[in-house]
């Protein structure tokens, strides 16, 4: 089983992750890490902490000589800003002027604070700040290099800003191409001249933007999740994933909401049979999942991004100590995030896949799973 566990505040000394159940003898290339660290930190629309923290993982622990021993594994970001803070942010004694008292609308600050009986909202902002996707980018790509070698892809894409779309797919023959050449990660260009400007025209209003991004993973075998039990299910681990996210609202699969609208005959995939194929199907409707379980075609899943609460215009709020009303402190400058986003849910879907392949094909070492995965392909090529 796999299992990681995140600690570290947006304003703390570092992020850290501690993973436990990765197999042994995974070889870890940390330049991927840190490539994918740095996406995250991209897109247009991002505020002025990108340019403050340039992130990078330090693996402490459970690699060697470039590849996992089977022992936990312990990850650490630093922040760079934190010599800045350690007098607010530190276990000593705080300077009492910077403490937080007015809620954002649309953070945990009011919630958060209520919950667990703080006076200083600066408590529950600082962990329940995206801040704390770096670390879980970081165990997200060091597990995508072990269903690498299983012959399974990632990559993401944004198909909608605020309410301009995008008409790429991912069957496009320069998909990738475009992204790589993309601000927002966007694969239609004409669409992401509008999106810019879209962008551009909610920074002056001071305002923010949401959008949806799609992640395409490839190459999975079928069976990767369970109809048996409801919390094996590789679309609710999928989902569960997506939607713990900070800002993400919805999550579909396949033509998700659209499916809804339309007769079954235009929903449903045909299954075809060819000796050289085997079992294939000429649509994906269904989004690589079926009954829980993946189903050989290519996983497509869509999720939601709401515009990001921290607002140049500040909306009204309520001091939680004098209950007097006042406007909304601004805590960051982020007018979009979601590309960002997007590579966040890159490492959610890998470390989801990652779990599915370790239930399935079990084992303490990467030949030994690998082994597991050919006989399973073995045994079912005939069926």
């Amino acid at each position: 089983m796999l299992r990681y566990l995140t600690a570290g505040e947006t304003h703390g000394k570092c992020l850290i992750a501690i993973i436990e159940g990765m197999p042994s003898n995974v070889y870890i290339d940390i330049k991927k890490i840190n490539e994918q660290l740095e996406l995250r930190q991209s897109g247009y629309g991002r505020g002025g902490r990108m340019k403050i923290e340039k992130d990078s993982v330090e693996i402490l622990s459970g690699v060697r000589d470039r590849k996992t021993l089977g022992s936990p594994i312990a990850l650490k970001i630093e922040n760079k800003d934190w010599e800045n803070w350690k007098h607010i942010m530190g276990d000593g004694e705080i300077i009492r002027e910077r403490i937080v008292t007015k809620p954002r609308p649309g953070h945990a600050d009011l919630s958060g604070s209520i919950k667990y009986d703080h006076q200083d909202i600066r408590n529950v902002l600082e962990r329940a700040s995206a801040r704390e996707t770096a670390i879980r980018v970081a165990v997200g790509s060091l597990v995508r290099q072990f269903i690498e070698t299983f012959g399974i892809s990632i990559m993401s894409h944004i198909v909608e800003i605020g309410t301009v779309k995008s008409s790429a797919s991912y069957t496009d023959s320069n998909f990738k191409e475009n992204i790589t050449n993309s601000k927002l990660r966007c694969a239609d260009p004409d669409a992401e001249v509008k999106m810019i400007e879209y962008i551009d025209e909610i920074k002056r209003q001071g305002d923010s933007v949401g959008g949806i991004f799609e992640v395409v993973a490839t190459g999975l075998p079928i069976g990767l999740g369970s109809y048996v039990h409801w919390d094996r299910k590789l679309d609710a681990k999928i989902a569960a994933g997506l939607m713990s996210i900070q800002a993400i609202k919805g999550v579909e699969i396949g033509l998700g909401f659209e499916s809804a609208r339309l007769p079954g005959s235009k929903v449903h995939d045909e299954i075809f049979y060819s000796k050289e194929a085997g079992y294939f199907r000429k649509t994906n409707h269904a989004g690589g999942i079926e009954g829980g379980m993946s189903n050989g075609e290519p996983l497509v899943v869509r999720a939601a991004m709401k515009p990001i609460p921290t607002l140049y215009s500040p909306l009204k709020s309520v001091d939680i100590i004098t209950k007097e009303p006042y406007e909304a402190s601004i805590e960051r400058s982020d007018v979009c995030a979601v590309p960002a986003a997007s590579i966040v849910a890159e490492a959610i879907v890998a470390w989801e896949i990652a779990c599915s392949l370790v239930e399935k094909f079990g084992g303490d070492s990467l030949q030994e799973i690998h082994n597991n995965y050919r006989s399973y392909l073995e045994q079912i090529k005939d069926k």
